[in-house]
């Protein structure tokens, strides 16, 4: 019953949209986030919703722009050893924080000084904080401070990603002054486009304009919004509503809920909202997958076979999978485990639907018809459900028993970090712009719980590729190792790749200027509204 609610709902007021909104006097943009924002300290920004809103509040040293590449924030420049193991980092000398006369007393403000940069990065790394950012800066080995505006960085090991790293929300800059309040974070200081205006308790959250903010667009100020305000709907049905009326001015990512109310069955937006919405669809650097435990406590002992775990990626039709169950809203995983966007993506090295070689696979495995192999336990949360009971049916048509678990995601996480699971469904969104972050999964001294290497794969070769990209500090070297690993983790069908997913992002017409990027980055500073 509330689903035809819903879509009646829908068909009425679509008649809502409208071609212009505009307001004279103030630009607010508004969104909703329905997982809420459960802490407004950079050292804790590890989900979207927190990383989000970080990127409004606070600056960085470095940041990346449009196309992932590192860019001057509050460092204007930076140099780097020849044996990259020391980096110099100059400082601009007009960023100042928010303003606020309880911190920085009668003058209300202060520029940024390199004590800033040093208490931030130190503050990450203090165990006493917890931070689950703190590996961002495993490879630091001390920070000094030059001069007034340079500080340097000396690293125990090299790091090619490092500067990456640093752009990070975990890495942003905060006054010195803020060690000293103990409720700074209920209406945290920053150097952002934004500044803390206002908040309710899931309720409502409301950000204004920073009026000395340092950068520009050409002669022009950032930001051009006056404000920015976030709602916290937890029901996605009622914030899409909300998003057809128009009281939310941006829409990312989708629900089942409504998904082919927006779009059609080759994943274009809907004939009846073209006039009145904009639709932009591009590479997610997440890698959707089937992790497959490679040691001593799989269960099911024919998974260890190399030949079972190939037939088992040959045997489902992943195009066919992307069609029906997800619009074409992502790109079928054919291509190995580093997705599409990142340099070392390789087209065609992982696994077709061929369901003839994967036969014979099983036959060659001793297996014929997949016999004598124990059924397979496939585990996942709700939201992949139809997914896996896919993958379920085309695994039982080539011989296989196959039973889908499903538990929550906090009991399946925990689950896949203390390796309890033969087969587990698993993404990986990349926390940074280099391929490394997905090839670590493999890296065996990364073995979970002390790691990320969650299927306890284990490869001398790959490991020694491995340690050999960390020494090379040009990206363009690095890519044809990068693509060497890649191929090994095929090879070895350590895991299932299912699809590379897509950012999807809706906004009104009236919105300009709000871009879009392969880490789904909200970055409001070139936001306007347009009057047609």
């Amino acid at each position: 019953m509330r689903l035809i609610v819903f879509f009646v709902s829908i068909i009425t007021l679509s008649s809502c949209l409208s071609e212009d909104k505009t307001d004279a006097s103030k630009m607010i943009f508004s969104y909703n986030e329905s997982a809420g924002i459960h802490s407004f300290d950079p050292a804790f920004a590890k989900d979207q919703a927190r990383i989000w809103f970080c990127h409004q509040i606070y600056n960085s040293l470095l940041q990346l722009d449009s196309n992932l590449q590192v860019k001057p924030s509050i460092a204007k420049r930076w140099e780097v050893s020849e044996d990259a193991m020391q980096y110099d980092f100059i400082l601009r000398n007009d960023v100042s924080f928010h303003e606020d006369k309880s911190i920085f007393g009668s003058q209300g403000s202060r520029m940024v000084n390199v004590h800033d940069v040093v208490y931030s990065l130190n503050r990450l790394l203090d165990k006493r904080i917890a931070s689950p950012g703190a590996w961002v800066l495993s490879s630091l080995d001390r920070i000094s401070v030059i001069n007034d505006s340079t500080l340097r960085m000396n690293l125990s090991e090299p790091n090619p990603a490092f500067l990456g790293l640093l752009s990070m929300q975990y890495c942003s800059i905060l006054p010195l002054e803020s060690d000293t309040i103990s409720d700074f974070f209920d209406a945290p200081i920053g150097t952002g486009p934004f500044q803390f205006q206002y908040h309710k308790n899931n309720v409502k959250l409301v950000l204004r304009k920073h009026p000395d903010y340092f950068e520009y667009e050409g002669a022009e100020q950032l930001p051009y919004l006056d404000a920015v305000a976030i709602r916290f709907i937890p029901d996605k049905q009622t914030a899409f509503l909300e998003f057809i009326k128009g009281n939310f001015d941006f829409l990312s990512g989708i629900d089942a809920s409504y998904k082919d109310e927006l779009l059609d069955a080759n994943g274009g937006l809907q004939k009846k909202y073209q006039k009145v919405l904009k639709y932009r669809k591009q590479d997610y650097l997440n890698t959707e997958y089937l992790g497959i435990l490679m040691d001593d406590n799989q269960s099911n002992k024919a998974l260890k076979d190399v030949r079972v775990r190939k037939a088992l990626n040959l045997s489902f039709d992943r195009k066919q999978m992307m069609r029906y169950l997800r619009n074409d809203i992502g790109t079928p995983a054919n291509s190995g485990f580093i997705p599409k966007g990142l340099p070392g993506h390789q087209e065609g090295i992982g696994y077709g639907f061929q369901p003839e070689i994967a036969k014979q696979l099983l036959l060659d495995a001793g297996h014929p018809n997949a016999q004598g192999i124990p059924q397979i336990q496939l585990n996942t949360t709700s939201s992949y459900v139809d997914l896996c009971e896919y993958i379920q049916h085309a695994w039982q048509e080539i011989g296989f028993e196959v039973e889908v678990n499903v538990s929550p995601p906090s009991t399946h996480r925990q689950q896949v970090s203390k390796s309890q699971l033969s087969i587990f469904r698993g993404s990986w969104i990349a926390d940074y712009a280099d391929s490394e972050n997905y090839l670590a999964l493999f890296y065996s001294k990364n073995h979970s719980p002390n790691g990320p290497n969650y299927t306890h794969f284990s490869d001398s070769l790959f490991d020694a590729l491995y340690e050999s990209s960390l020494q090379i500090p040009h990206i363009t070297e690095r890519i044809p190792i990068y693509e060497k690993m890649d191929r090994i983790i095929m090879e070895k069908a350590a895991i299932i790749p299912l699809y590379y997913d897509n950012v999807m992002r809706f906004q009104h017409n009236y919105v300009q200027g709000l871009g879009s990027n392969s880490m789904n980055l909200l970055d409001l500073k070139r936001v306007k509204f347009s009057e047609n």
